[in-house]
């Protein structure tokens, strides 16, 4: 772990101003995208970089901007690795995000999220708080071999349903499905079930199956040699050097998620879910009847 002062902190992104407090991950995910050459990494991965001043930065930026927005987080590295429990950078960071009545839509694996659910209470009831949580296998054993340092599945599942307890949305990603690994219907079904029980408000799937760049590539398929001997040559027979990897099965799995999804009332296309998460109702919009009938009064 390594610390530096950030020239900056928010990068505009549509309706949505996105925000990443650490650059890097120690949740060692075997498929995980943000290692990929593209994003010019000049430190390991593992090496955490910590923006530090960054609720310095978030304070000033959110101070002068005239119109509130929803603060994104989590996009590219997870704002609640390890380091967190000591650093508390998110935390301070919410705390500005409340402070100025801004919304957030924020991304995660970890359960540590829990530890700050009273401020995305705090922040939902004022503006708006959106929690996302990747969801990929329901299989204790193989969560803890593609996801090794962070919470499993079903613990996750519990963080939606508090969340949902307090009436914040929450979104999941359904991914990546690893083909031959967890692209199997009942894997599918499990978290699907879940995810209806517990209302989550929407579902990203881009598809079943996985994306792999350079960078990433190579660490996926060393993890494939470690614990999933003679896969890395079947994938490179059925694939090469492609970016996406579509399951086998990929037709009928997404066939199956839309399914339930439509059946449940669950947003499922990715274009809804990501308006959902950007939209930040006005201050008028979000009154209910009784109070505007109380203010007519």
């Amino acid at each position: 772990m390594h610390f530096i002062n950030a020239k900056g902190i928010l990068t505009a992104n549509g309706g949505q101003c996105g925000m990443n407090i650490y650059r890097g991950c120690s949740h060692g995910c075997i498929y995980c995208d943000s290692r990929s050459k593209c994003y010019q990494f000049k430190h390991d991965f593992e090496d955490i970089e910590v923006k530090q001043n960054a609720p310095e930065l978030l304070g000033n930026a959110l101070r002068s901007k005239r119109k509130k927005v929803m603060i994104g987080t989590g996009a590219m590295s997870d704002p609640y690795m390890h380091c967190e429990e000591k650093l508390r950078l998110t935390r301070r960071c919410l705390e500005i995000i409340s402070k100025y009545g801004f919304g957030v839509a924020i991304h995660t694996k970890s359960d540590r999220i829990l530890q700050d659910i009273d401020l995305l209470d705090e922040i939902n009831k004022n503006a708006k708080c959106v929690v996302q949580i990747t969801l990929t296998t329901y299989d204790d054993e193989l969560c803890r071999i593609i996801e090794p340092n962070v919470c499993n599945t079903k613990r996750r599942i519990e963080v939606l349903e508090q969340m949902e307890n307090r009436g914040i949305p929450t979104i999941v990603w359904l991914s990546p499905i690893l083909p031959f690994i967890n692209d199997n219907e009942e894997n599918i079904r499990k978290i699907l079930d879940d995810c209806v029980r517990v209302s989550v408000k929407g579902i990203i799937c881009f598809g079943m199956g996985v994306t792999l760049r350079d960078g990433d590539r190579e660490y996926f398929y060393d993890a494939l040699d470690k614990h999933f001997p003679g896969l890395k040559m079947k994938y490179i027979e059925n694939y090469g050097n492609a970016y996406e990897l579509p399951s086998p099965d990929s037709e009928k799995l997404m066939t199956l998620f839309r399914s339930v999804c439509k059946n449940n009332g669950i947003m499922y296309r990715p274009e809804d879910c990501f308006r959902y998460m950007q939209e930040l109702p006005d201050k008028y919009e979000q009154l209910s009847i009784f109070d505007m009938l109380n203010e007519d009064n």
